[in-house]
């Protein structure tokens, strides 16, 4: 009894979790005149793509009107390749910034490392909107609004809780493994890159998948700081395209096919990279 309560409970926090993103489909799917006609229906009466294609821009203006649309228009492509871009260029170099300090906090002994330490996990209690006037001005004063170098330079170095999750995961591997090593005439350098990271996959992998999925719904920071058309990522494209819908009349359908083509990046990511995940969490050293 008490497995089965279990599993309808499951069952029914699986459905409240994926039922908002299946009305998005839903709606996306949905021709703009029969968006409240069907609005209790949970399939649409008439699906059609085309509201994916001229969030796409593969109709013409008059086609779009014909569809429903506002006439507002999104450069999906453009907008998803500056998503590309500003969060993979935070992933990576900030993923791989975080390891080596998480390491140096793990094995490295120096002045003053865990008064350091300790500065940068108190950072953990600071809300991130704290920190978003400061660093505006800062960018405005170098004279990088509007540019990828100021969309960036903020979260690319390190976050608190990636160093401080990185260094507790170094501490776990056994010493043997890097005394091994150090008897092999391999230094910290090269202990870090050719024994360290490929030890750590699993960890560096979780790491990269969470800044990836919080730059990519990033929406405030690249909204005051990239609102120029050739930096404007994908949060913001989908934000314009609905203020330039009439107020009376918003592009629900418009805005909820470039909602479920903004996601699909990021799933066909986390599906790639989590049997990564999922396969590497069996390294060899951790037994």
């Amino acid at each position: 009894m008490l497995k089965r309560a279990s599993w309808l409970a499951l069952v029914a926090a699986l459905v409240v979790t994926v039922f908002p993103f299946y009305w998005m489909i839903r709606t996306a799917l949905t021709p703009a005149a029969d968006l409240f006609r069907d609005s209790t229906a949970l399939w649409p009466s008439n699906p059609t793509l085309i509201n994916f294609t001229r969030v796409l821009g593969l109709v013409s203006s008059e086609e779009a009107r014909a569809a429903g649309g506002s006439g507002a228009e999104i450069d999906f492509l453009l907008y998803t390749a500056n998503s590309l871009v500003y969060s993979g260029l935070i992933a990576i170099v900030q993923t791989l910034c975080c390891a080596m300090a998480g390491y140096a906090f793990a094995r490295l002994r120096f002045p003053g490392r865990d008064l350091v330490f300790g500065v940068i996990v108190a950072a953990l209690m600071v809300p991130p909107i704290f920190t978003l006037l400061p660093n505006f001005v800062l960018v405005k004063q170098l004279d990088l609004v509007n540019t990828f170098p100021g969309l960036v330079l903020p979260s690319l170095l390190m976050t608190p809780f990636a160093v401080f999750f990185l260094r507790q995961f170094f501490l776990s591997i056994p010493r043997d493994v890097e005394e091994a090593a150090t008897l092999e005439g391999i230094g910290k350098w090269g202990m870090f890159w050719r024994i360290v990271l490929p030890m750590s996959r699993g960890p560096l992998i979780t790491i990269g998948l969470t800044t990836i999925v919080w730059s990519w719904k990033d929406y405030l920071w690249p909204l005051l700081v990239g609102k120029a058309e050739e930096t404007r990522v994908l949060t913001v494209g989908l934000g314009v395209f609905l203020q330039q819908s009439p107020n009376r009349a918003p592009d629900w359908t418009g805005l909820m096919a470039g909602s479920v083509l903004s996601v699909v990046p990021v799933l066909l990511l986390l599906v790639f990279l989590g049997r990564r995940l999922v396969q590497s969490l069996n390294f060899s050293g951790m037994k």
